[in-house]
């Protein structure tokens, strides 16, 4: 069967957008469209939108519309209106189409849009409801952002804020680290796949990485850990994270845990970018003396050299590699400038 044709949304779809929308909301209880009452610009969406500076797309197939999408720049909300803000707005697909790929296409046609037109930061609501849609926003690289909306509309809609930069390093807090949990077990199972030193073994189990993202997170929330992400095209890239949970004696230090990217998004100064704010953030707060340690020889290894990291020592043997032998790990130190 051919998929679905992809085109400019036209004032002329209404009946298919309102099909659409009720035939997706019609799957959760409470959830009520009134057209007239509360969504009359989905009698003329083309025009609403590019009356906004943004664009409305629809997937068609036999004359039936199946899909949609829209985006538009948040000027009025920026604090500087310069367009670098953009909403994702109305993704939906025919429920008998889910789980077919329809939505990655309907959403890389917006995200392909909005970054075109100057978008560094995409941003989205979804009702609290949509489980399935959550899962798909994650597997896009979306976190949670800010608090939930309210919005005293006829369905009693609450809303999660999800956003993502298209390039760029964000520090993660509780509900955004949580919603990151699938793309960052994605993650820490290819770097363990390509031999990274990082305490596991392959092939980890999506079981045992989720387990130990879920641990990072429930110390994110304790105050213990501070996880930086980094973006790149879009997409959630890598990572790395700063222990504080130091002995009493020791307040003025912290540790750094898990530097990864993405094996298939690498060479693109991700590593390096993720260190730098790393040490940022300790500076911050007031943890001026670092440590880590990395497999010995490896490439990780020549980064942190590079950037002034102070070798400890190194320990023979100290862990199992991939291959059954025992490799060397190499300790380091460093004292952050201005200290």
């Amino acid at each position: 069967m051919d998929s679905p044709t992809i085109r400019r949304g036209r004032d002329g779809d209404a009946p298919g957008f309102i099909a659409l929308i009720g035939a997706c909301w019609s799957l959760y209880p409470g959830c009520v469209l009134d057209v007239d009452a509360e969504e009359p610009h989905l009698r003329a969406l083309a025009s609403y939108y590019a009356g906004q500076g943004g664009a409305v797309w629809v997937a068609e197939r036999n004359g039936t519309i199946e899909g949609m999408v829209a985006t538009r720049p948040l000027l009025q909300e920026a604090p500087v209106p310069d367009g670098s803000t953009w909403e994702i707005c109305k993704v939906y697909a025919a429920p008998a189409l889910h789980g077919g790929g329809l939505g990655h296409r309907l959403l890389d046609t917006a995200e392909a849009h909005a970054i075109a037109n100057g978008a560094t930061r995409l941003v989205l609501w979804s009702d609290t409801r949509f489980d399935r849609a959550h899962r798909f926003y994650e597997k896009r690289s979306y976190v949670r952002s800010g608090p939930i909306r309210v919005l005293h509309d006829l369905s009693n809609s609450l809303e999660f804020a999800y956003a993502k930069p298209v390039d760029g390093i964000e520090v993660l807090d509780t509900a955004a680290a949580t919603a990151a949990i699938a793309r960052l077990s994605a993650i820490l199972i290819g770097c363990v796949a390509e031999g990274a030193g990082v305490s596991f073994l392959p092939p980890l189990a999506p079981a045992t990485a989720r387990a130990l993202w879920q641990a990072t997170v429930a110390r994110i929330a304790a105050g213990t850990h501070v996880l930086l992400a980094a973006w790149h095209g879009g997409v959630l890239a890598g990572s790395v994270g700063l222990s504080i949970d130091m002995p009493e004696n020791q307040p003025h230090r912290g540790e750094v845990a898990k530097l990864l990217v993405d094996p298939a998004i690498r060479r693109h100064g991700l590593a390096r970018a993720l260190m730098v704010r790393l040490e940022q953030e300790a500076a911050r707060r007031g943890r001026p003396l670092l440590m880590l340690d990395t497999q010995a020889g490896g490439a990780a290894e020549r980064l942190y050299r590079s950037m002034g990291w102070v070798e400890l020592g190194v320990m023979p043997g100290h862990a199992l590699l991939m291959d059954g032998t025992y490799g060397d790990t190499t300790f380091f130190w460093k004292r952050l400038p201005g200290a």
